[in-house]
């Protein structure tokens, strides 16, 4: 899965998702370590102590991907270099925190790709209670994310989409973005994109029709630019 999200961007899974109707499931987080990450996820939600990612990685597969909800909490680090290593050591292909990290320097060294919405130096000063569902689903920016979902990540962010729908995505995210580079190149060439998505022919079916939207319009010129 890894070697074909290599040829894609988030944002070619983000339109096929809406071409395909799926929910765009997508937050913007920044890369600790440059990378790309693609695995199933792998929840736990954070309440103060780092058990919840030891427990999270004894059950842990190959690739798969950990993902933590810290309920975007802004007062706290709740993942550091030591799971930084740990999840590396379990052969995780990368961790997504809906919340911060501390210790980016020694994250950066290991290598492991991962993503947070900024760093802070202190860690918890909490203990809460652990839910029940604490393994089973993470929320992260309004989504929730299960064992079902597979988490895709590069510069643009991060997207989760249903695992049992990646191969019809990748499908579309592929034509999508063929679709772009014939456009850009067209463009390299000289011939503009308006030229090319037939940019009049829409001012003039939409003022005849105001209910005629540009992504109609493209889908019957076969243009991409937005889905």
């Amino acid at each position: 899965m890894l070697e074909r999200f290599d040829e894609l961007t988030t944002a070619h899974v983000a339109d096929a998702c809406l071409r395909a109707g799926v929910p765009v499931r997508t937050v913007s987080l920044t890369s600790v370590v440059g990378g790309r990450i693609a695995g199933r996820a792998l929840p736990a939600q954070h309440v103060g102590s780092v058990d919840i990612f030891l427990e999270a990685f004894e059950d842990a597969a190959e690739g798969d991907v950990l993902v933590v909800d810290n309920s975007g909490r802004r007062d706290e680090a709740c993942v550091g270099d030591m799971v930084a290593r740990e999840a590396q050591i379990a052969c995780l292909s990368g961790i997504v925190i809906w919340g911060l990290h501390r210790d980016t320097v020694d994250i950066q060294e290991i290598g492991l790709p991962v993503f947070s919405l900024g760093a802070l130096p202190t860690g918890p000063l909490r203990l809460d209670p652990l839910p029940a569902d604490a393994l089973l689903a993470a929320t992260i920016g309004g989504w929730t994310v299960t064992r079902d979902d597979l988490v895709l990540g590069d510069e643009d962010g991060v997207l989760f989409v249903p695992a049992d729908r990646i191969d019809e995505l990748f499908d579309l995210a592929e034509s999508i973005r063929d679709t772009e580079r014939k456009q850009a190149a067209e463009i390299r060439s000289g011939r503009s994109l308006r030229e090319q998505v037939r940019f009049k022919e829409y001012l003039t079916a939409r003022a005849a029709d105001p209910s005629l939207t540009f992504r109609q319009h493209l889908r019957a010129v076969k243009g991409a630019v937005e889905e």
